[in-house]
Parts: C-alpha cells; structure tokens; sequence
C-alpha cells in the first residue's frame, strides 16, 4: 500500500452507547443519538462500520458499559477489523483507560469527537485558539489514559489539533499554556467588544442567526447577502462566525452574525470553550432561529438551541422562528415554534418566503420607520441631502415651499424633520 492510500484510508469504527431510559432524552443515547453519532463520525473521516447499544439502568462508573458488552465488541473489532470505537457520551479518564484496556484499540468519546472536527473547520486565528484551549482542557485530565491511546495508534480522530507532542509534555507546561491561550482569546475579546460598542454607536442592528447544525444557517446567509461562506450536508460545515449586511425596504441596514451550530449532548464545556463566539447571540439585538422543517426531529433541535441560547444569556430577546427547507415539505403550515414573537417558512435553497422573512425581521429589528410627509425648505440642503442618503423617499414632490416628501423616518429623524411634518 503507498503512503497516499495509507493517507486516504478511511479508519473504520464502531459506535456504541448506553441508553438509560431516565430523565431527558437529550441527554439519553437514543436511536436519535446515535445517528447524529454516526454523521459526526462520518463528518470527521471515519466509516461507521456499525454499532452497540446497551440497555442498563444506570451508566457504570468503570467501563462505562458492563464488562460483558466490552467483550462482546472486542469481538466484534477482530472480527470487523475494527480501528476505533466511538462512544455517545463523555468518558472519564479512569473509563477511557479501562475500556481501552479491553478493547484494544482507539477509545473515542463525543466531545473528543466534536473536538476533531472543530479542529479540523476552524480557519480564523481565534477559532483555532478556541480549538487548542478546549482540547487541553478536555485532555488535561486524562493524559495518563490518552498517552495509551496515542502510542497505540499514533493518528487520525482524536489526535488533531494541539498534537501529541504536547500531550506528552508535562501538566505544569500544559497549564502554563492554557493560560496563556486564555490570555490571547481575552484580549480578542475586548478587540470584539469595541467592535460591538462601534457597531451600537453607528446605530447597526445586528441579528444573529442560531440553529441546529446543518439547518442551513449559511446556505440562508449566502442566499441573502451572497456571503460565500462553505455550505454543505455535514455538521459543522462552518464554525467561524462569518458578518453579513442586508438592506430592509425602509434603508435599515441590518448585519447578520452566522454562528456555530448546536447539537445535543454538548458539554458545558464546550459551550464555555465557544462562548466568545457564541456572544454574538447574546449580544444581538434579535434572534434569527433557522429551524430544519425536514427534520423529524425538528422539535428536539429547538429544545437544544433554546437550552443553550438560555446558558448564555440570549434568551428574552426579540426572537423569530425560520423554518427552512419546507420545499420539501407536504404541510408547512402545520410547523409552530412556541416562544417565539413571529414564524415564517422558507426554502433558503430556492429563496422561497424571503419576502415574508424580511419584513418580519422589518418588524422585530429595533428603529422601525413609520410613514410621514414633510415639506423640507430649499435652505435646508444639508438635511435634505441626509434624507436622500439613509431614509427610505417614497415619492417627492417640488413645491412653491420646498421639497415635499414622502418617507419611511425613525424616531431620530422624525425629531430631526417634525416641524417641517404635514398634519
């Protein structure tokens, strides 16, 4: 075999899981679960080759699950020639080692697996210092059972981003570098933060939009804006935010904020680990919810956003619920998101419903202009000249007086123009 076809192969692995059936299914592995499961692993290179579910009361704190089903699928690795496998939950160092152990070969939770990708999608510089920090914080304290790991396989899932290297390095220069890559994201931070101040100053509105991952929260913002940004059927196609503008009727100028897609079972870790990013939403004066109609389970994704969009601080704002993909719908009609101040359905592929998309973000982004008629004096060429260049002129007219106008006007401006304002 050359070392191309050795690049290009695909590792083949198993997933497997526990389900519980307590408490909230979100957090439970379901049939649901382990399909997301298998497109993660799909996302990040590998081939499902196929998976384990055990039925147990309670997850078990050694081996995660009973040593009995280990043994069954260190089987089936030698049998289905098996690279990795894959597991629908955190793992704690202690299991990782134990499992690892029994099997024999690459032991892969879901935030390890989400990390490799996140590593793999991040372009900007702050991406991918976000990358670094989480994957040393996830790491730090399972060095012991990951030294076995690496020197096991020695490449593909879970060994990109800071490198083996550095996982062999020492805890205390482990540290000392999570500190320092804090230090570098706090500056970003306040780099964004005057960024943000700049943007409120000038009056910008700012939407962000938020979604399940692969609802199509950059396939909208390229049809709207012709943004560009990489658009495909796979979870986490994008990761870096990604700032477009959209003109209303009225001449508002709204910019929309892509962010990260959610999914279920992330770890709050990883939720702090992104929350400069997703700071955006918390920040935004509304909420552009991109929902996928076609989803069964459509209902679970909103639960999700709205979970996170609550932890970090964006819930309550003006909110719009955009069920996307409904071409492919029988009964778009039927689809409700309850909380939400407005619900329109669209096909962001064919930009169908952008109409009705744009004027409910008309109605929910702050400054609305209302209608008025006012004759603007000759002297007055300096305002009339702003009017033409931010207001919305439905009609004029060249009067013995002055300019008479007709034009969509904020409350800034219709301060600015009310004496000259016909009754």
């Amino acid at each position: 075999m050359t070392e191309r076809d050795n690049i290009e192969k695909k590792e083949r692995v198993l997933l497997a899981g526990v389900h519980t059936g307590r408490g909230d299914s979100l957090s439970d592995t379901t049939d649901e679960s382990m399909a997301e499961l298998g497109e993660l692993a799909e996302t990040a290179g590998a081939e499902v080759i196929m998976q384990v579910v055990q039925n147990r009361p309670d997850i078990e704190n050694a081996t995660y699950m009973g040593e009995g089903k280990l043994e069954e699928i260190a089987e089936l690795i030698d049998a289905y020639e098996i690279d990795a496998v894959i597991f629908d939950d955190e793992l704690s160092g202690a299991q990782t080692r134990n499992i690892s152990d029994i099997l024999g070969v690459k032991v892969i939770d879901r935030s390890m697996l989400i990390l490799d990708i996140f590593a793999q999608r991040a372009k900007s510089g702050e991406g991918k210092l976000q990358v670094e920090l989480a994957m040393l914080k996830y790491r730090l304290p399972r060095l012991r059972g990951l030294g076995v790991q690496l020197s096991r396989t020695g490449g593909g899932i879970g060994t990109r981003g800071p490198g083996e290297t550095k996982l062999e390095s020492d805890r205390r220069h482990i540290r000392r570098r999570i500190w320092a890559l804090e230090e570098e994201i706090k500056e970003m931070e306040k780099h964004r933060q005057l960024i943000r101040s700049r943007r409120k100053k000038d009056g910008v509105i700012t939407a962000a939009l938020v979604g399940y991952t692969n609802a199509g929260k950059s396939t909208l913002l390229n049809a709207l804006t012709d943004a560009g940004v990489l658009a495909e059927d796979k979870l986490f196609a994008t990761l870096d935010p990604t700032s477009r503008a959209i003109v209303l009727d009225d001449m508002r100028k709204v910019l929309l904020i892509d962010t990260v897609g959610f999914i279920r079972k992330l770890p709050h870790h990883l939720v702090e680990a992104f929350k400069s990013t997703l700071e955006e939403a918390a920040v935004a004066d509304i909420i552009i919810h991109i929902i996928d109609a076609n989803s069964e389970q459509y209902e679970d994704h909103i639960r999700v956003v709205d979970k996170v969009l609550a932890e970090i601080g964006a819930a309550g704002k003006p909110s719009l619920a955009v069920f996307n993909k409904c071409d492919l719908i029988d009964d778009p009609l039927i689809y409700s998101a309850p909380g939400y101040d407005k619900t329109v359905n669209i096909s962001a592929k064919n930009k169908i419903g952008f109409d009705s998309l744009l004027e409910a973000i008309g109605e929910l982004a702050p400054g609305r202009k209302k209608q008025v008629t006012a004759v603007i004096p000759y002297t007055e060429g300096s305002l009339l000249s702003g009017l033409y260049e931010k207001q919305k002129i439905l009609s004029e007219e060249y009067t013995e007086n002055g300019t008479r106008l007709v034009l969509l006007a904020d409350a800034e401006c219709y301060n600015a123009i009310k004496k000259y304002c016909e009754e």
